[in-house]
């Protein structure tokens, strides 16, 4: 198994020692999903941390009157939990899902608490890359509650650049926060 690109993402924060970079990569589970498949399920226990290798995937939940919303997108190189049933290991609110066919790695939360305990140096990476996903989550939540949805639209297509090719107007309409129409508006304008 080939876990250059993941090793490549976590030394990029902070060099990992040879015995950690080694026990990295005995404990990924490597493994291939087809397009639709969910990583997750609402109701379910979140046990695993997810690397993207490649693909697209997203989260999404159900609002009460049933309409689909969808909370966050993540790529090739992306590091993708349900965050609130991964940390406190409670039922998930969301549901992730591959958009596209994806080689996945993952590691179960049960071995990463023994590599945490085991290897310090990793807690760093761990709170590095929670304080970069909480910080692209906020700046996300702050859009929707006071930006434009052409703002939003903008913001998406710099955090995901292949977007438009990988997911469906209807997903990026449910993420924008806006109709399927008023993204077709959004689109024709930014043309």
């Amino acid at each position: 198994m080939d876990g250059d690109l993941l090793l490549q993402t976590l030394n990029m924060i902070q060099p990992l020692s040879a015995n950690l970079q080694s026990r990295v990569l005995e404990c990924i589970t490597e493994k291939e999903f087809s397009k639709k498949n969910l990583l997750l399920s609402f109701g379910q226990t979140s046990s695993w941390i997810y690397f993207i290798k490649s693909g697209f995937a997203r989260a999404y939940y159900h609002t009460r009157g049933g309409k689909e919303c969808t909370s966050w997108f993540m790529g090739k190189g992306d590091i993708m939990i349900s965050i609130y049933s991964f940390y406190t290991q409670q039922p998930a609110q969301e549901n992730i899902e591959l958009l596209e066919d994806s080689l996945i790695q993952s590691i179960s939360w049960t071995v990463l608490q023994g590599i945490y305990a085991d290897f310090p140096e990793l807690n760093y990476i761990g709170r590095i890359l929670t304080e970069k996903y909480y910080i692209a989550s906020e700046q996300r939540a702050i859009l929707l509650r006071s930006g434009t949805a052409g703002e939003r639209y903008q913001l998406m297509l710099q955090l995901h650049p292949q977007i438009l090719q990988k997911a469906s107007l209807v997903n990026i309409a449910s993420y924008l926060n806006v109709s399927h129409e008023a993204l077709c508006r959004i689109r024709a304008k930014q043309s």
